[in-house]
């Protein structure tokens, strides 16, 4: 069986009621969103690191820290990851192309 994203939100929003003493996820949470957004910013740029060193298994690591404090930060947000993946949908229904460009002329307004 594949662990999937949805299962690892689930777990986020199991831990968040935890202790913050005895759960990292919610210890960031009381952090609040600062320190959500400051923590998901360390680990994607620690993985741009390791792709950028072409070292496969931190690529693998860091990813995983990036997926896991994204999932945090969405919940410190009060943002769904249905409302993200509903997003997605949308956008991947034209060409990434198409989509960007429609994007652009909405912010020009």
């Amino acid at each position: 069986m594949t662990f999937t994203l949805e299962q690892l939100n689930a777990r986020v929003a199991e831990r968040a009621f935890a202790p913050p003493e005895l759960s990292y996820t919610a210890s960031l949470l009381e952090g609040g969103i600062e320190r959500c957004a400051r923590k998901f910013g360390e680990e994607a740029v620690e993985a741009i690191i390791a792709a950028l060193s072409n070292d496969r298994h931190a690529v693998v690591a860091e990813t995983a820290d990036v997926l896991f404090h994204l999932l945090v930060m969405l919940k410190s947000a009060d943002v769904t990851l249905d409302a993200v993946m509903a997003e997605l949908d949308t956008r991947t229904a034209r060409s990434g192309h198409e989509e960007k460009a429609s994007r652009k002329k909405g912010k020009s307004k």
